[in-house]
């Protein structure tokens, strides 16, 4: 194979404008969030030093995602999807200014610092459903499968620069200055989506309020690939998140070096991105099913050799292994989830998948704080890498469809 073959297939960037447009605009808007992330936690943190009120910060952004992501996707799946996350962007966008304008004044306290946060995720939990149908509409169904990965790269990719970048500018100009950038951020990301076309549903659309959300959770209980798709994504987060045992891990094994604790979720970030870099060979493939699964069991193994390394180079190489499957892993149940759901569905198929996301790797947390409470953080990588690497493999048994090169859009329900 070639080494062009090797890289991104970055055939949707070639033959559609409309996508390329909304990928630097959505590429520019990551990297605002993760600075206005950073600036958030350091603005809490410097009037509180709680690690309670910075606790509470992850709250504020996932509970009104929890709460309201199935809703909002009945809404994308109501509506023009170009409209919905038109107007989540302003939405999100007047929050940040608003954080900026507390920035700059400082008369703000902490609770209302946390409301704007909390507004500003529920802006985001509408936009997200609506943009879930964005690229099978956009793109060729063989081309899904790479914009979701050049997705995936640009994300990762921004995710290292973020939180550096905002460090710096905190440094220099103050908080209010990263709100504010965040702000501008999303005039890309509206640029970016303004082009696109209507985007209405394909079929018949949602029934209103709890009724559609239910008819969500419906076809997410009959539908065998999608629901083990998400399964899958559970295993490997709520079983084996290792961010929360990452202070205790390099406290016992690697002399509680703060420069070796930083490098931790580095590697991570590194290995997806250069995961996603070399993608093209498994997005052509057309297999997603077989594709998360090994990657996910992947994610596990790599854990459980982390958690029994002793030496940190082979610990940061490992996690870059992680990182590497995780972010393949992404790629695929994705393009699963794009693919095999039917277009009236796909906004609230892709809030389940965004909740999923959410609250996988916070319980994960949880999960491994509590076991290395009672044990030890190697003993909390270890045991939850191999129920990942066990969870994943009963997923496969049970779910022969998703083993298979191909699998059919829509499926009976289950018995």
């Amino acid at each position: 194979m070639s080494l062009a073959g090797s890289l991104l297939d970055v055939r949707p960037l070639r033959t559609s404008p409309v996508f390329r447009r909304l990928l630097i605009g959505r590429t520019v808007s990551v990297l605002g969030g993760f600075m206005t992330m950073v600036t958030v936690m350091y603005q809490v943190w410097d009037r509180t030093h709680s690690t309670a009120w910075t606790g509470a910060v992850g709250l504020a952004q996932a509970l009104p995602l929890v709460g309201f992501g199935l809703f909002a996707g009945a809404w994308a799946d109501r509506a023009d999807r170009r409209r919905v996350y038109l107007a989540a962007t302003v939405g999100q966008a007047v929050c940040s200014l608003a954080l900026a304008v507390q920035g700059f004044t400082g008369h703000v306290p902490v609770t209302g610092v946390l409301l704007l946060v909390a507004v500003q995720s529920a802006f985001g939990a509408l936009g997200a459903p609506a943009a879930g149908v964005f690229l099978p509409r956009l793109l060729p169904r063989d081309q899904v499968a790479a914009g979701l990965a050049l997705q995936q790269v640009t994300a990762q990719s921004m995710m290292l620069l973020g939180p550096a970048l905002a460090g710096v500018l905190l440094g220099w100009f103050g908080i209010g200055v990263c709100y504010l950038l965040d702000a501008l951020s999303f005039g890309l990301a509206f640029y970016g989506a303004f082009g696109l076309p209507p985007l209405p549903p394909e079929g018949t659309p949602a029934r209103p309020g709890l009724r559609g959300a239910l008819d969500g959770l419906r076809f997410l209980a009959g539908h065998r690939v999608v629901r083990g798709a998400l399964i899958t994504d559970l295993a490997a987060t709520v079983l084996s998140f290792p961010v929360s045992l990452f202070p205790l891990v390099n406290a016992e094994r690697f002399g509680d070096d703060p420069r070796t604790l930083g490098l931790f979720l580095s590697a991570l970030a590194v290995g997806g991105v250069t995961a996603t870099a070399l993608s093209g060979p498994l997005t052509r493939l057309a297999r997603p099913g077989p594709v998360m699964l090994c990657a996910s069991a992947g994610w596990g193994a790599a854990l459980v050799l982390f958690g029994l390394s002793t030496s940190p180079w082979a610990g940061l190489a490992l996690l870059v292994l992680a990182g590497a499957a995780d972010a393949t892993a992404v790629v695929a149940r994705s393009t699963i989830v794009q693919t095999r759901t039917p277009d009236a569905l796909l906004g609230r198929v892709t809030a389940a998948e965004q909740i999923v996301g959410q609250a996988g790797p916070s319980l994960g947390n949880v999960r491994g704080g509590l076991l290395a409470g009672w044990t030890s953080g190697a003993t909390a990588l270890v045991a939850g890498g191999a129920l990942c690497v066990l969870a994943v493999a009963g997923v496969a048994t049970t779910t022969p469809e998703l083993r298979e090169r191909k699998t059919p859009a829509t499926e009976p329900a289950a018995s």
